[in-house]
């Protein structure tokens, strides 16, 4: 009654009845004893008795209860048939009660004839056992074998119900083990880990990837492109979905197919380069066929593919898949690429191995041998062109940071690389000095440099294809526009690759563009030099080929107007010598919209054009039509500019503004409230302000009905009752105005000799008009590119006035070089403790007004000079084409690409009396200026004391006295002064000034450039230049140029005496030997002149004053032409100590007496119309004053002093005789001709000379 023997007692009655009475008493008594003892374990046993003839094997197996089910009744059926072996039956009877052990009854069969062998029964039984055991403690068990016990137990109490059937039936629990730590160390900023791993019996190419995800679930179309891009194709996919204690995860197990074998090594590539597509470092494209196909590491693939955007950039005619197959089908070359490029720029350990060392050239001339050599079998011509290109490309590199780490010591997921483009044959032109390219899967940029000290701005483009090009147009505008500054042009376009659709989201927009923006100006800073204590210092892990390289300045452009402050914090992070000077128009800059500094520069300008045609914006009322609105920096603030503005019509993106008749006042008002108004449009510009027949109209309608006041105000046809919104923006910028003002973004003007395809912007095709469809009378360029140079030089030959973009707006781009020059200079204050930074932001505020009458001043300049130009332009088309010829020959100058008049052209236009156009001496302006800064910067004349005064006019007033020594420290102090000097002498002197006098003289710049400047100081020109700009609008504009001619013509004079006599080596000893008494002399010239000359000089004065001229203004210019001769009438008189009055007095009488001022006027009317017959003419005048200067020395000295010049003069006619009498008379009967030519007046001034 025991509980055992209650036990045993269940265990007969429920045994198997043939089992109970076949059996023996020895094996049942086994069988109880075990059973009994099981109940407290959880384990199977097989009891086993073989018939005694070997007709069965009868089984019976005792197992928990919760272990038994149909799948494990069916594998131990399977296990017992196989160890009786052959097709056995097998009966079973089952019998599952309360109890915690299931019984399951088999009798196994053999087939017929056959015995039952002799089997192992304990073999059996763990076979049985480990066939009835769970997923689950399969997995206990691995993870017991696989980690230590601690870790092994969390695992299965975390996880022991986590995996699905699915996966159960497809893994065993080891790889459970190894999956399930996967997913516990996948790096949450990836989400995703993944582990491809071979099968065994499968055929070569396959294999299978492991992909462990957390969080969303994995698309196949986010996998899918990501696998084939690497080489693979996938042929199944089976997904499971992990429970863990933080959320579902998964495993994709993928079955792979690919070309030949992937070895281990290859397999770390393939994962490596898979998780850097997928973090977005690397882009998913054919390039990746590289990770399997050459075994590259996938940033050695990132160096190949920024390569091929680059080479598509420039132009390249083959497409990228191209490039990608030409790669993949020349590997041997593709890796010598790769290892070149490292040859280059590895910088070894701790950046140890400099750009010159041996080892290194020895290496990279070896590697270019073998690319060579490898170049030999391609078979490909396109193919060889391709990796022509990479190695030239390659080696035409000069810094990267492909070798630099970020903070956490990972490598940058961006590329840089500085580029010297002289070397790249196939670019488009202009080349650059500099061009560094940075790619990175989200974005892609290029900056271009034309010198080391260059500036311009970062424009965000909206060109995949082409953003090069469009910069590359921007920067020659930009090339020429800072002929007027310190930096040479310098322009950078970025493309966002991966921009949210700012219709749904603008914020992401945004977030994502200046996230861009910041990665460009970063491979930007990355292999830029910094100044440390006045030392260059070069970037870390950077191997630099070229020079050292440390003036970087950006700016803002379209679509970064508000990033300044972003870029010089990037700068900041990277501790760039600059500062907040990095980037001007920041926070603590000078902000060009409120300064209005653009807007005001383009419309000096405006105001010039106008005084030519007779207009004073100041008091008369003008029409003009536009391009902008309201919202706009340099739309918004001309249109503010002038109470007497009648803006008739206008657009933009979005709206067309018509207002037929407005009241100049009245539209005034409402334009200033809509310029106050913020993100204003004009569909905000308040309609009861339009005047009748006016509107603002969408430009998405289908139509706009035209009134009469509209037909009338744009001059269009009486039958014009309708235009689509294309047609009405055409008709506005064909308008019959006094002013078309370009302050939007786009190009609206083409020549009609160029097709819509060549201008390059797509958007506006369907608007564009012909400059000489242009009816306006004068157009002004605040925009950039809103005419081609064509459509400019076509509107101005049809009578248009017009300048160009450079010009025009040239007031920003001379406002942010003044910003940065200034804070270069406070920051070395702010650091040496003489200035806080508070204090210096406060004075940056208060020097506003002043920078911006600096640069407009420089505007005023060069309108002035561009005035002075077109108006000389007819007489001086033979100089011009002079002076083109040897820019050309000098490698400085391409006619063609500047569209400059072929000689052919030139030609023509001499033969019908034209010259070169506005838009055209625009250019020749520039590049005059570039050149002259160029060669006085390879002088000395940037470190003569004399021209101090130009470095520091460059600052303003407040500078000047506290910082002098910080100005003469200055960096950029040569630069400026070179900048400086050659703005002066061009803007004074005239375009062809340099070229004609270099010639004639043999002098070089620097000689040239100092003689003038020497010249202008001892005449005192640049103060009366002055007095003439100051009577703007109260004289006719056509006589103050001849009047600034005449001061240029003085000068001219004065600097090829001064080079002739070398008197201009020292030009503060020579301005100290003539000034004052020269201007004295000058000045004096109304009471010593005499008889003919002072007659003529009455007869200028006279014309001045009678056009309002005012009295002393019109005598000193009247007083010109005679002028000159003072040089040489002072020089006798320090030589000689003499007055310089009286001997003046005694040159002028002599002159009166020999006639020679008529023989002056007969040389001065010689023809000069080619350089040979200009130089001698320059030539005689010179011998002539020359000759009299000596006559006047003989008579000075052959005469009494005490008497007075007349009967000095008759002293030495007497004493001279009849040899005088008979050359008078000679120079009587030369006179009389009225068309003396060079033959007759060469003896004239032989005879004159005979007096000496």
């Amino acid at each position: 009654r025991s509980h055992s023997g209650k036990a045993v007692l269940d265990f007969m009655e429920k045994f198997p009845r043939d089992e109970l009475f076949q059996a023996s008493l020895g094996t049942l008594t086994e069988i109880a004893d075990s059973v009994l003892h099981m109940q407290q374990r959880r384990r199977l046993r097989l009891f086993v008795r073989r018939d005694d003839y070997g007709r069965f094997l009868s089984c019976i197996v005792y197992l928990p209860r919760d272990r038994y089910n149909t799948r494990a009744r069916l594998r131990m059926q399977s296990i017992l048939a196989s160890a009786v072996g052959g097709e056995p039956t097998v009966d079973f009877t089952a019998r599952v009660t309360e109890s915690v052990l299931a019984r399951v009854y088999l009798v196994v069969r053999p087939p017929l004839g056959q015995v039952v062998p002799e089997v192992d029964v304990r073999a059996l039984e763990q076979r049985l056992a480990d066939a009835i055991r769970s997923w689950e403690d399969d997995l206990a068990r691995a993870a017991r074998e696989m980690l230590d016990e601690g870790e092994a137990m969390r695992l299965v109490s975390e996880y022991a119900d986590a995996f699905p059937e699915a996966y159960k039936e497809d893994f065993g629990a080891g790889s459970a083990v190894h999956d399930l730590l996967c997913l516990e160390n996948i790096d949450p900023d990836d989400g995703i880990a993944l582990e491809l791993y071979p099968l065994a019996n499968v055929k070569a190419g396959e294999g299978r990837l492991k992909i462990f995800s957390t969080g969303e679930p994995l698309s196949l179309s986010q996998v899918l492109p990501l696998l084939t891009s690497l080489g693979v194709e996938v042929v199944d996919e089976r997904p499971y979905r992990i429970e863990t204690p933080e959320g579902p995860a998964r495993v994709y197990d993928f079955g792979l197919r690919y070309r030949g074998e992937i070895s281990e090594a290859t397999g770390e590539l393939f994962q490596d380069a898979f998780l850097a597509c997928w973090r977005g470092i690397a882009e998913v494209d054919g390039f990746n066929r590289l990770v399997t196909s050459a075994g590259m590491p996938w940033r050695w693939v990132t160096v190949l593919r920024a390569y091929a955007r680059y080479l598509r950039q420039a132009g390249t005619t083959f497409s990228s898949g191209y490039i990608e197959a030409s790669l993949l089908a020349n590997v041997p070359i593709a890796r010598l690429l790769v290892d070149l490029f490292e040859a280059r720029f590895d910088p070894g350990r701790q950046g140890a191995i400099p750009a010159e060392a041996e080892s290194r050239v020895a290496k990279t001339d070896e590697l270019v041998q073998r690319i060579y050599s490898a170049l030999d079998g391609v078979a490909s011509l396109d193919q060889d062109r391709i990796l022509r290109s990479y190695l030239t490309l390659v080696c035409a590199t000069l810094r990267t940071n492909y070798f630099q780490m970020d903070a956490d010591g990972n490598a940058k997921p961006y590329l840089a690389l500085k580029l010297e483009p002289a070397r790249i044959e196939d670019l488009p032109r202009p080349k650059p000095r500099f061009e560094i390219f940075v790619y990175s899967p989200r974005v892609e940029g290029v900056h271009l440099r034309f010198g080391y000290v260059a500036r311009g701005g970062l424009r965000w483009s909206d060109r995949r294809e082409d953003y090069r090009t469009e910069v590359l147009g921007l920067v020659k505008a930009q090339m020429v526009k800072n002929a007027v500054i310190v930096p040479v042009g310098a322009k950078g376009g970025f493309y966002c690759k991966q921009l949210p659709d700012p219709t749904t989201d603008r914020d992401a927009w945004l977030v994502e563009g200046i996230a861009c923006y910041t990665t460009f100006v970063s491979g930007l800073l990355d292999i830029t030099d910094n100044r440390v204590d006045r030392r260059n210092v070069p970037p870390p892990s950077v191997v630099c080929h070229d020079g050292e390289d440390a003036y970087l300045v950006v700016a803002a452009d379209k679509g970064t107007a508000a990033f300044s402050d972003i870029a010089n914090g990037v700068a900041a992070d990277y501790g760039f010598w600059l500062g907040d000077a990095f980037a001007s128009g920041g926070s603590d800059g000078y902000d060009h919209k409120s300064m209005g500094i653009t807007a005001r520069g383009a419309w000096v300008s405006v105001q010039r054009h106008f005084r030519e045609m007779g207009i004073d914006t100041r008091s008369d009322d003008f029409s003009c039509v536009g391009i902008g609105d309201m919202s706009g920096d340099v739309f918004g603030n001309c249109m503010l500019l002038s109470q007497h503005i009648r803006l008739l019509a206008a657009f933009d993106h979005r709206h067309i503004f018509i207002d037929p008749d407005p009241d100049p006042d009245d539209s005034h008002a409402e334009r200033a409230r809509l310029f106050a108004l913020p993100r204003s449009s004009w569909g905000d510009y308040d309609p009861a302000r339009i005047s009748a027949g006016g509107g603002v109209f969408d430009r998405t309608l289908k139509s706009v009905p035209v009134t009469e006041p509209m037909r009338a105000a744009l001059g269009l046809d009486a039958g014009t009752q309708t235009m689509t919104p294309p047609e009405l923006i055409t008709a506005i910028l064909r308008a019959p105005v006094d002013l078309l003002w370009n302050g939007g973004i786009g190009t609206y003007v083409k020549a009609s000799t160029e097709a819509n395809a060549d201008v390059g912007d797509k958007a506006n095709d369907a608007i564009r008009v012909d400059g000489a469809e242009l009816r306006c009378k004068a157009v002004a360029e605040g925009g950039n590119i809103g005419l081609t140079q064509l459509g400019r030089i076509e509107y101005a030959r049809a009578g248009g006035r017009i300048n160009t973009d450079f010009v025009d707006n040239s007031a920003g781009v001379d406002t942010s070089d003044h910003e940065v020059n200034i804070k270069i200079l406070l920051d070395r204050v702010v650091a040496q403790g003489g200035l806080s930074h508070e204090d210096r932001n406060a004075l940056l505020v208060e020097m506003t007004d002043e920078v911006a009458t600096l640069v407009l001043r420089d505007n005023y300049d060069q309108n002035i000079a561009m005035a002075s130009a077109v108006a000389q332009a007819p007489a001086l088309l033979h100089v011009h084409s002079g002076w083109m010829r040897r820019l050309e020959k000098a490698g400085r100058l391409d006619r063609t690409l500047e569209f400059l008049p072929s000689q052919k052209e030139i030609d023509e236009r001499l033969a019908a009396g034209q010259g070169l156009t506005a838009p055209e001496l625009a250019v020749l302006l520039a590049y005059t200026k570039i050149v002259l800064a160029d060669e006085l910067l390879d002088s000395d004349v940037p470190d003569d004391p004399f021209l101090r005064n130009h470095l520091f006019g460059y600052f303003p007033s407040a500078m000047r006295q506290g910082h002098r020594r910080q100005m003469d420290e200055h960096p950029l102090r040569r630069e400026i002064v070179a900048t400086k000097v050659v703005n002066d002498f061009v803007n004074g002197a005239g375009i062809t000034f340099f070229h004609r006098l270099s010639g004639e003289t043999a002098a070089t710049t620097a000689e040239l450039a100092r003689a003038h400047a020497v010249a202008e100081e001892i005449f005192g020109t640049r103060e009366l230049m002055h007095q003439v700009n100051e009577l703007d609008n109260e004289v006719a504009a056509e006589l103050q140029v001849s009047m600034r001619l005449s001061i240029r013509t003085l000068s001219e004079r004065a600097t090829r005496w001064l080079v002739t006599n070398r008197r201009h080596l020292d030009a503060a000893a020579a301005v100290e030997h003539f000034d004052p008494v020269t201007q004295q002399v000058v000045r004096a010239l109304p009471t010593l002149l005499v008889g003919r000359q002072l007659d003529a000089l009455k007869r200028r004065a006279a014309r001045l004053v009678s056009a309002d001229v005012p009295d002393e203004l019109a005598s000193r210019i009247a007083s010109l032409p005679p002028a000159y001769s003072a040089l040489g009438i002072v020089d006798i008189a320090r030589r000689d100590g003499v007055d310089a009055l009286e001997a003046a007095r005694l040159h002028f009488a002599l002159s009166e007496r020999l006639g020679l001022d008529r023989l002056v006027e007969r040389i001065v009317a010689l023809p000069r119309d080619d350089r040979w017959r200009t130089m001698a003419r320059a030539t005689l005048r010179d011998d002539l004053y020359a000759v009299q200067a000596q006559l006047t020395v003989k008579v000075l000295m052959s005469t009494p002093p005490e008497a007075d010049p007349q009967q000095r003069i008759d002293a030495w006619v007497q004493a001279e005789g009849p040899v005088l009498k008979r050359s008078t008379d000679t120079l009587a009967e030369i006179y009389s001709d009225d068309a003396a030519d060079l033959a007759r007046l060469s003896v004239a001034l032989r005879i004159v000379r005979s007096l000496l």
